[in-house]
């Protein structure tokens, strides 16, 4: 066909067939040949011909770009780059759904491959599992039949609807213009299909009808997407075009550290086993190598027929005989006019490990890249580049060359860390400057949760169990042997102290110490100093005094709880206290027996102004003053003590069937919250005369303090699980639960509005915990630590 001699046929569809073919300088492509009775056809022609000139339009990291064509030859036909690799339907007809880290690379290529496609004016208006190739150094999209210029030139006739049902944008289902965003739409649609092995809006045994209805109608079924991705794919197949998210937006939120970052080995393994069996067949077909002896040759196996692509093809006619020099694909004419493949000659192939990629427009074939340099090294490329089938072996295996994306723009536009694209390693520009760069994050599309920055998994005694967290000087605390600090920026350790405290115990921070109860050990206040985790001093209380858990800090003093060993009743029972601690110079400031009790008459408690409060395991809340540690007064609280009390606006915030607010002086009653049909409070958390809780409804409430009077309730579908821990940095309100099902949730603080949803899938059976640094949320779920970035 032309000048590419057609190998084996590929497949067959409404418009033709499509064959395995290469071409005189060794390059395989895929080569679309029209039928018969449509190339006798005018209008037909015509239509074929725009084609031809979509495609030849766009030419990108994640398409198929053209390679040649004839639409006036007597049979049009059209060639394309050949992409090694099966089509997304194949795949999860013989794999079944993809796991999440696959498609979430899956929808970074797609969106990168969007963006191309958009940036050359088209729309392609066809976006379908079969229309996705997925190889292993990334996704491609093909097949521009019915694709359209932005400027809204039609192809089709008016009133005909065009497209695959299942995956068309409402908009196009009614016949109506279809803009960029429609294309968002079936990515939507496509990134369901991949993540949970069925069709958001009926499967192949719905009518079209039915389908394009609930398309126009109807809800997507999201049922088995991923809690990560889900708010990603809802925002994608909203009805309203306006209101989904950008290509560049969805590139973002998958791949935040670019396109590249996330499909280093991103299929899984049978998939990419798949890809590298077939790949042997189409490598032996296109450079059949010289014949092995006798004896190796008889034991040689054949390559084994690879799933989803049919058995390996067979040498066509006209092959080379056995030691005939033979173009290798990739390798052209060297200088001089030497023959053609002559080896060590020609561009490596594109995308080989080690070589930078040429620029757009540089000759497919030609002499070697002048100045080429291999990646990681300031060495030129001297020695002969890897063969193509070793090449395409590696590949086929997951590993492949990093290049530079531009289109990956991330929730940051640059960090500054120790990496470097320049020859002598500085960073910043090429001049070397070293001034260190801003990180600005962006806001996420609607319903997207931002993706992590680092992550860090850490050992079952370093998890902070249900205690919060302390960030301090750029930096997160985890309690545990050891006690560890990392760097709230990178993730990486910046100090680490064995034996210094008891795993999960409450870290509190002043003057640059951070203070503990080494209750494990000597039954001691620690103070430590936060940037290097050096002791500075440990209080001793006397002989039979144990510090047992700290409860608080203000501006003076640590507030501990104590055991008084010489004050006993029984062999089991003995004094409790509560004392005050300097945590300038360690020493004693009160000391306050409690009321009768056990060893284990545990607490939590609050320091607000001259009021320490706190709720204890006898059912109390008690009041003290922080000056002489005098108790001003006690009362019974229930059945549930496991709270932190939260003081403000001269109240104390009780939870139960209703909310309720005490004197902080007196204990007397003040307003009550009842849920209005909705089951009972949660733990509440005041921030600015703000009052947030959750009911047990899994509902999120904002009230005044003072009043009680409500601002808002967000009862999204998408609180599955009730918000314990609450924090606010500028308009937004970040929100853990204690449940594995539930995760990270963000709020618009003014409206209760819900903005996205993190959970990282994981079921540890530990609380999810919250605080900030700087521009980052750092979170904790188990032995797990993210960096998520505070938008």
């Amino acid at each position: 066909m032309g000048s590419y001699r057609l190998l084996r046929r590929l497949g067959a569809g409404g418009m033709g067939r499509v064959y395995l073919a290469r071409s005189p300088g060794g390059r395989t492509v895929a080569v679309k040949v029209v039928r018969q009775d449509l190339a006798t056809d005018g209008d037909f022609r015509r239509r074929f011909e725009h084609e031809v000139e979509i495609a030849r339009a766009v030419s990108g990291r994640y398409t198929a770009p053209v390679v040649d064509a004839d639409p006036s030859a007597a049979l049009p036909w059209l060639a394309t780059s050949y992409v090694l690799g099966p089509d997304l339907t194949d795949v999860v007809e013989a794999h079944g759904a993809l796991p999440e880290h696959t498609v979430r690379a899956l929808g970074a290529g797609l969106s990168a491959a969007l963006q191309e496609i958009h940036a050359a004016g088209l729309i392609h208006r066809d976006l379908k599992p079969s229309n996705v190739l997925l190889a292993a150094d990334g996704p491609r999209v093909i097949d521009f039949g019915i694709a359209r210029a932005v400027d809204g030139n039609r192809v089709t006739q008016t009133g005909v609807v065009v497209g695959s049902p299942g995956y068309m944008p409402p908009e196009q289902a009614l016949g109506r213009d279809v803009g960029t965003p429609g294309d968002v739409f079936s990515l939507g649609a496509v990134l369901t299909f991949a993540v949970t092995g069925h069709d958001a809006f009926g499967d192949d045994a719905a009518s079209h009808a039915a389908m394009l209805y609930q398309i126009v109608h109807g809800e997507p079924d999201l049922t088995g997407v991923p809690q990560s991705l889900l708010g990603l794919i809802r925002a994608c197949l909203l009805k309203d075009p306006a209101q989904r998210p950008a290509p560049g937006e969805l590139v973002a939120a998958l791949a935040p550290g670019g396109v590249e970052t996330v499909l280093t080995n991103w299929l899984p393994s049978a998939v990419a086993s798949t890809i590298a069996t077939h790949a042997a067949g189409i490598l032996d077909l296109e450079a059949p190598e010289a014949p092995a002896p006798a004896s190796a040759a008889a034991s040689a196996a054949a390559p084994a027929p690879a799933a989803g692509f049919g058995p390996p093809p067979a040498m066509a006619e006209g092959t080379p005989a056995p030691g005939t020099v033979t173009p290798v694909p990739g390798y052209g004419t060297p200088p001089g006019g030497a023959a053609n493949g002559t080896p060590g000659y020609g561009y490596p192939p594109a995308g080989t490990p080690g070589y930078r990629t040429p620029s757009t427009g540089t000759p497919e074939y030609g002499s070697p890249l002048p100045g080429a340099v291999r990646l990681g090294t300031s060495e030129p490329t001297t020695a002969p580049a890897p063969s193509r089938r070793r090449f395409l072996g590696l590949t086929a295996a997951g590993v492949v060359g990093v290049a530079a994306f531009g289109g990956g723009t991330a929730w940051w536009l640059s960090r500054d860390d120790d990496s470097s694209d320049t020859a002598t390693g500085a960073k910043g520009d090429a001049a070397g400057s070293t001034e260190p760069v801003t990180e600005n994050f962006t806001t996420p599309p609607a319903g997207t949760a931002p993706q992590p920055l680092w992550h860090r998994s850490v050992g079952e005694e370093a998890t902070s169990d249900n205690l919060p967290l302390l960030v301090q000087d750029g930096m997160l605390l985890i309690s545990g042997d050891p006690l560890v600090a990392y760097d709230a920026k990178t993730g990486k350790a910046r100090w680490s102290r064995k034996e210094a405290c008891q795993p999960g115990a409450q870290l509190l921070y002043a003057d640059g110490k951070v203070f503990l109860a080494d209750t494990e050990y000597e039954g001691v206040l620690v103070a430590r100093d936060v940037t290097t985790g050096e002791e500075s001093w440990r209080s001793r209380l006397g002989k039979e005094l144990t510090v047992e858990n700290t409860i608080d800090i203000d501006a003076k003093n640590v507030y501990v709880t104590v055991t008084d060993y010489s004050d006993a009743r029984s062999a089991t029972k003995y004094r409790t206290a509560v004392a005050a601690i300097s945590h300038s110079t360690g020493k004693k400031v009160w000391l306050q027996k409690r009321d009768w009790g056990t060893k284990d008459y545990d607490v939590e408690g609050t320091v607000s102004g001259k009021y320490l409060v706190y709720a204890d395991s006898n059912y109390n809340l008690t009041v003290r003053d922080t000056a002489t540690g005098e108790q001003l007064w006690s009362r019974k609280i229930g059945d549930d003590w496991s709270w932190k009390p939260a003081v403000a606006a001269g109240l104390v915030f009780l939870p139960g069937e209703k909310l309720t607010a005490v004197d902080v002086e007196t204990g007397k009653a003040g307003w009550s919250l009842d849920p209005n049909g909705r089951r009972g409070f949660h733990n509440p958390t005041v921030i600015e005369g703000v009052v947030y809780v959750s009911d047990y409804d899994h509902g999120i409430w904002a009230l005044h303090a003072k009043t009680g009077k409500k601002i808002w309730l967000c009862d999204d579908s998408e609180l599955d699980e009730a918000a314990t821990t609450f924090l606010r940095a500028g308009q937004n309100l970040y929100a853990a639960t204690d449940m594995d099902g539930g995760g990270i949730y963000a709020l618009e603080a003014g409206t209760g509005k819900l903005r996205w949803v993190y959970n990282d899938n994981k079921d540890p059976g530990e609380p999810w915990r919250v605080a900030i640094s700087g521009n980052r949320l750092l979170t904790t779920h188990g032995y797990e630590i993210y960096a998520l970035p505070a938008v």
